[in-house]
């Protein structure tokens, strides 16, 4: 075959496979325009979800041996709260909700997904988290849509979607719920973390500031971890702007000695400046001018009634007038809550923080509402809480039930459930058949007492009780099963 035959024949080879391609549909082409309209380019920076190239298995402490083993794995900043930790988690849980309870707080869940928009206009185009944190992108639908990066925006969107404005004031609700951020994994910070948070609505008075930070340095201080109250006033907005343009031009005539992330911060939210932690920044920080120099009186009236009410409330605290928070909502009260243990101030000791936010419920649509409200890292107080396991150890069961044959270990079922009626700590194995296998389990969980229920025993209506110690067995009626041991325990 000539060379030109070939090619001609290559050619219509190749025209009939574009011919054989689906064609899109004029209204598919309609969308398609419609869909370029509706996503403004500005609305497209926040950073999108890592690719799936550059998902690694996590390097914390819990991780130890994931690079030894093939197949899937956590990905990278991830990480799996396994049960050896779980009464660390039980304990930080039971006290929130102890709290929430006794100050009349009702619980709310939001969606993990939210409209990206939420985000951008709560928290901040210019802040880190919308600009370089959270994870956003297109669901099937072309909806532009976010993981949570934080749990306040979402409370307010339902706080405002479900009416709650015509309930009577104050409304008080709390959540625990899973944030996202696409971070640098390190020690203490995931790129999926858990919180505990607490909201207040409709209330103005700065008592709800002193209550609100009350019960977080409560949550944190009856765990027994050592904590430090930071306060600080950001004022209003118009304060705060004169206060901005003072604050820029100190940092401007030092712009050489700003390391990188500063530099980009001066012209986006110099703000966050003043909470730069790398060392060559400090210095400028201690000499900034401070914001409450440009608080106006009824600010200032509203911050000193506010640590009256912490005084009242005998809680520590000491004030930081560099501290401003990471998000753009906050006007007047800020706050964060420090473990004492820690040396350097870092990013890693904050257990939590909070503010008032009354201008947000506005910002996204409600009427003017005064709001205030705090969140906690739950990772970051369970690694406190293990620095004491024994202080939370699991409490081991005083009695085993045993238990021999197929109907045997169906009247186990009931009895057990009948046990832990009672309040019972008892220790089972349905899995194990053999006797000897069961006993070998009793004996390492140091019980005091086993229950053994055979078939005989099942027939008879009747249980073997072994103290483990004496070896000594007696026989009881099943039925008094319950008073023999509470007598005997």
């Amino acid at each position: 075959m000539s060379k030109k035959k070939k090619m001609n024949k290559q050619k219509a080879k190749k025209a009939r496979k574009v011919a054989a391609r689906p064609r899109a549909s004029a209204a598919s082409k309609k969308r398609a325009v419609f869909v370029a309209k509706k996503m403004p380019v500005a609305e497209k920076k926040p950073v999108i979800a890592p690719a799936v190239g550059e998902q690694k298995a996590p390097s914390d402490e819990e991780g130890a041996a994931s690079q030894k083993h093939s197949g899937l794995q956590a990905l990278r900043g991830m990480k799996d709260i396994l049960p050896k930790e779980d009464q660390y988690w039980y304990a930080l849980l039971d006290h929130a909700i102890r709290l929430a309870r006794f100050y009349e707080f009702g619980w709310i869940q939001t969606p993990l997904l939210e409209d990206a928009r939420l985000y951008v206009r709560s928290i901040g185009r210019g802040t880190d988290i919308v600009e370089k944190e959270m994870y956003v992108f297109e669901d099937r639908d072309m909806e532009r849509v976010a993981l949570r990066p934080e749990g306040t925006a979402g409370v307010v969107r339902a706080y405002i979607q479900h009416g709650m404005l015509n309930l009577p004031q104050p409304v008080k609700m709390w959540y625990f719920a899973s944030m996202f951020r696409h971070e640098r994994p390190q020690k203490g910070r995931y790129r999926e973390h858990h919180q505990i948070g607490f909201e207040v609505f409709g209330d103005q008075s700065p008592s709800a500031d002193a209550q609100l930070i009350a019960i977080a340095y409560t949550l944190l201080s009856d765990l027994g971890i050592p904590v430090e109250v930071r306060i600080n006033s950001i004022g209003m907005p118009d304060e705060r702007a004169r206060y901005i343009m003072e604050l820029t031009g100190y940092y401007r005539a030092k712009r050489s000695y700003l390391c990188e992330d500063c530099k980009k911060r001066l012209n986006r939210n110099p703000l966050r400046l003043l909470d730069c932690k790398e060392e060559g920044c400090k210095p400028l920080r201690d000499e900034a001018p401070q914001i409450v120099d440009w608080l106006s009186e009824p600010s200032k009236k509203f911050f000193m009634e506010l640590l009256e009410d912490l005084d009242e409330l005998q809680v520590p605290y000491s004030l930081d007038p560099f501290l401003v928070r990471g998000l753009d909502y906050y006007s007047h009260t800020v706050f964060e809550l420090y473990t004492k243990e820690q040396g350097a101030e870092t990013a890693q000791s904050a257990l939590g923080g909070g503010g008032r936010y009354d201008l947000l419920v506005e910002q996204l649509g409600g009427r003017p509402t005064p709001a205030v409200g705090f969140g906690v890292g739950m990772e970051r107080i369970v690694t406190e809480l293990k620095k004491r396991p024994d202080e939370f150890a699991q409490k081991p069961p005083t009695v085993f039930l045993a238990h021999l044959g197929q109907g045997a270990r169906r009247k186990a079922l009931r009895l057990l459930q009948d046990l832990h009626a009672e309040g019972m700590r008892v220790g089972f194995n349905l899995a194990k058949t053999s006797l000897k296998a069961q006993l070998d389990i009793a004996d390492k969980q140091k019980v005091l007492y086993t229950l053994i229920l055979g078939q005989k025993e099942m027939m008879d209506g009747t249980i073997i009780v072994r103290d483990m110690e004496s070896g000594a067995q007696e026989i009881v009626d099943v039925t008094k099963i319950v008073p023999f041991l509470k007598k005997k325990l």
